[in-house]
């Protein structure tokens, strides 16, 4: 499965306003034919995915394709992920509603929100300045009040929040983050594409059992580089 990035173009009749646009019918077919047809069978994804109004946190240009299957530009050379790989990163962490979860790359703030309909709290990290006020904004316009915004490089996480029940990594990088794992809670699980830089990635999901770190890879992936401070 690859997260490749493309805009996909649909016909719309001429007029056609996005005030017009049945969004709330565009979701539930996303869910039905992206996520259920495939293996997306956690209930609490599936509610989340239908209840978040992905158009939202897209550019408005894209709007009238937020819900098709691929990622989608959203400025600064960033991505919204694919449907299905956000569904599918949320389910592989077994997320429960007492969790707080971190998640590095914050982008337009959609995972983020998915997450806030499942877990108890959310520290999103976005080192790109202005989608992360961007993204704080969106969340907030969307009431999203168990979300907190962080500018800044989430390679170190967000250690005095730590430790977190899961922690997701919305950006490639080369290799595992050291500091991240350190920050998982006893039985926590870590989902982060791990690969060369612009390359085919791996997906691979970390569990911390007594202090130990379990890797397991998952799928092959394209996703945008992590990025660092210039000075790191």
């Amino acid at each position: 499965m690859y997260q490749m990035i493309f805009v996909f173009v649909f016909s719309f009749s001429m007029g056609t306003t996005l005030a017009q646009i049945d969004f709330k019918a565009q979701r539930e077919h996303m869910v039905k034919v992206q996520l259920r047809n495939r293996d997306i069978t956690d209930p609490a994804t599936l509610e989340a995915m239908l209840k978040v109004p992905r158009h939202q946190f897209v550019p408005q240009n894209l709007r009238e394709v937020a819900y098709t299957d691929g990622p989608l530009p959203i400025g600064e050379g960033q991505t919204i992920s694919q449907p299905y790989i956000v569904a599918y990163m949320t389910q592989v962490l077994e997320l429960q509603p007492d969790h707080k979860v971190l998640e590095i790359g914050t982008g337009s703030g959609y995972q983020a929100a998915v997450l806030a309909e499942i877990v108890d709290s959310v520290y999103t990290m976005e080192i790109v300045q202005k989608l992360g006020h961007y993204a704080r904004k969106r969340l907030k316009k969307q009431r999203y009040n168990n979300v907190q915004v962080r500018i800044g490089d989430g390679y170190h996480g967000w250690p005095e929040k730590a430790p977190f029940d899961g922690i997701m990594v919305t950006a490639g990088a080369e290799q595992i983050p050291p500091k991240l794992t350190e920050q998982l809670k006893e039985g926590g699980k870590m989902i982060i594409p791990v690969g060369p830089h612009r390359g085919i990635r791996h997906l691979v999901l970390l569990t911390k059992k007594k202090g130990k770190i379990k890797r397991k890879n998952l799928m092959a992936v394209r996703f945008v580089p992590f990025t660092r401070k210039k000075e790191e």
